[in-house]
């Protein structure tokens, strides 16, 4: 099992990727839903700024 530092860390990767495609946003979106419980604040967190780099991203 990862820590919650270690999972931000690679989502934070994922993210910061200057070449981010859906590719990189499914995989953190699968991180995000494998490695934390679903009560988790940091799943919550990082999930609602999933989703608001998904929709700027789209926009772009």
């Amino acid at each position: 099992m990862l820590t919650e530092a270690t999972i931000e860390k690679m989502f934070r990767t994922l993210m910061n990727d200057p070449n981010r495609s859906d590719e990189n946003f499914d995989k953190a979106e699968e991180l995000l839903e494998d490695e934390l419980r679903a009560e988790s604040p940091l799943r919550h967190r990082l999930t609602v700024e999933l989703e608001e780099l998904r929709s700027a991203a789209a926009k772009s």
